[in-house]
């Protein structure tokens, strides 16, 4: 407990708990360093807001096709009349180029198809002028084999082709649907990784190479003080990082938490623990900032790439997904996403919550082993 030494009326404290006094010390190095804070704060922020607006929705989005002008009368003809039937698609953006403009259009992106005309002698009826129809597209696109579809179910029907039944479109148009919707628990989640993990591994490094540790030997501060320091220092402004994600999300994007904010905030919680654990085993040994470096971007760069924060990570393949669920970002990823996206309670993530808090233990513990003060 704290001695307390009453003096002239005054209450002066003999000794102050040195975990109290090293998170403070943890909270005012971070506050001080505007690198941290851009890339704690200020980064997520400018990632989503560049990716909300390149991956907006922005409705049905448009086939850009060519049509070839060619040099006989029929084909020309028969040209004009395909500008005429796609030009009444909304969806349709068609254009007319040149024979020479056609590779380079395709190559470019510029558009996505070209059509063109074969005819096959003369005939009086409109489907026979037309004679056969030339599809050019880069079949390995899934923009170009969409647009040969579309072109083509066009055409057919102007040519005077019958639907043999009635269609109707149900549009879907969830909430949470939207690429933002799924981006923005993403950058939540590997905020949380960069400043648990960079935020904490730095931190101990370099007061290592500081010589710092050799003043803290000397104290009788224990090694659980020291190490808890930094991760009750994270914890503080954890709130701060989630908030500050989210309500932009909210206010620019529309991105509502359909689930509780209560366990949004557990589960960032156990999240930001997990990787607050995973840098201080980082930290545990290396003697320079180099080293450092470079085990954090091993154990970071797989769940960059593999934990679904950009893109769903079921896009790999199948024999790659038992490892893939086994990451502790592909946890807190999906967890969040549930919560956010699609409302589900707390007791729907326990899978996901078990592996971060197996992560954390493990970690915090070997951290404790392997720690060296020099």
């Amino acid at each position: 407990m704290t001695d307390l030494w009453f003096f002239k009326g005054k209450i002066s404290f003999q000794w102050v708990n040195p975990l109290w006094e090293l998170t403070l010390t943890r909270v005012r190095e971070f506050v001080r360093e505007p690198e941290a804070v851009f890339w704690v704060f200020v980064f997520p922020v400018l990632l989503a807001m560049v990716l909300g607006i390149a991956f907006r929705n922005t409705g049905t989005e448009q086939v850009f096709v060519a049509i070839e002008i060619q040099s006989q009368e029929e084909s020309r003809l028969a040209s004009n009349q395909m500008m005429e039937w796609l030009s009444q698609d909304p969806n349709i953006h068609a254009i007319q180029l040149p024979p020479k403009e056609i590779p380079r259009a395709l190559q470019s992106g510029r558009v996505s198809l070209v059509v063109s005309t074969r005819t096959e002698g003369s005939s009086s009826s409109q489907k026979d002028a037309l004679g056969k129809l030339v599809y050019q597209y880069d079949a390995s696109q899934l923009k170009s084999r969409t647009a040969r579809l579309i072109v083509d179910d066009v055409l057919q029907r102007s040519m005077g082709r019958k639907n043999v039944t009635q269609v109707i479109d149900k549009r879907f148009d969830q909430s949470g649907s939207r690429y933002i919707d799924f981006l923005i628990p993403g950058l939540v989640g590997l905020n949380l990784m960069g400043s648990g993990m960079w935020g904490l591994g730095f931190a101990v490094v370099q007061a290592r190479t500081r010589k710092l540790m050799k003043l803290f030997v000397a104290t009788p501060m224990r090694k659980t003080h020291f190490l808890f320091s930094f991760i009750f220092s994270r914890l503080l402004f954890l709130i701060l990082e989630v908030i500050v994600v989210i309500s932009f999300g909210w206010i620019i994007f529309n991105v509502s938490v359909r689930g509780s904010v209560l366990t949004v905030g557990l589960i960032s919680l156990v999240g930001s623990l997990t990787f607050a654990g995973l840098g201080l085993l980082v930290a545990a040994r290396p003697v320079t900032i180099e080293g450092v470096s470079g085990l954090m971007n091993l154990v970071m760069l797989p769940m960059w790439l593999l934990s679904g924060t950009f893109f769903s990570s079921e896009k790999f393949p199948d024999l790659m997904q038992p490892v893939i669920q086994a990451l502790p970002l592909t946890a807190l990823n999906n967890a969040l996403r549930g919560v956010i996206n699609e409302g589900l309670p707390l007791n729907s993530h326990l899978p996901e919550l078990g592996i971060m808090l197996i992560w954390a233990s493990i970690s915090f513990l070997i951290a404790l082993r392997w720690f060296r003060w020099q």
